[in-house]
Order: C-alpha cells, then sequence, then structure tokens
C-alpha cells in the first residue's frame, strides 16, 4: 500500500447525505418551532386583552391613581419628619 493510499484511508470522512439531511431536518424543526411560538404568543396577547377589555378600571387610570396615592403617602411622612420634634431621653 502506497504512502497517498494510506493517508487516504485513514483521512477524516464526512458522509455528506447525512450532513444535509440533518441540516434539512434542523431547518425544519426551526420553523416548526417559530410557528409554535407565533401561534402561542397570538393566545397570550388575545387573552391579556379581553382580560383588560374586562376591567372596570382601565390599566392606566389604576396606575394613575396608584401614584397618587404614594404620591400622597410620601407627602404625608416627609411633612411629618420635617414636624416631629425629638425629645431626649430622661434617665431617672
Amino acid at each position: 500500500m502506497s504512502k497517498s493510499q494510506q493517508q487516504a484511508a485513514g483521512a477524516f470522512q464526512l458522509n455528506s447525505g447525512l450532513l444535509i439531511s440533518g441540516a434539512v431536518l434542523a431547518g425544519l424543526g426551526s420553523l416548526l418551532g417559530m410557528a409554535g411560538l407565533a401561534l402561542g404568543s397570538t393566545a397570550l396577547v388575545g387573552a391579556a386583552r379581553r382580560w383588560i377589555g374586562g376591567q372596570e378600571v382601565p390599566p392606566g387610570q389604576l396606575a394613575r391613581q396608584q401614584l397618587a396615592k404614594a404620591r400622597a403617602a410620601t407627602s404625608a411622612g416627609a411633612t411629618t419628619w420635617r414636624n416631629h420634634t425629638v425629645q431626649p431621653a430622661h434617665r431617672s
């Protein structure tokens, strides 16, 4: 056996048919996965829209109400803190 035949026999050989089949299947699987994500996202967005539509108070208005309450509480706390006089502790 010549040296070139020995190198060819021990060389790394790739089955291109299997490689191409694997790439095609991986591509198809990716497409199916993206289609599934699109369908799931559509279902979630539709459910969220229906849930928001069924609320008595729209989310934006509810957020404004909660922000107003938080500001009022902050203001009251700051005013109390500024007006509070610290009395020294008396030791007996």
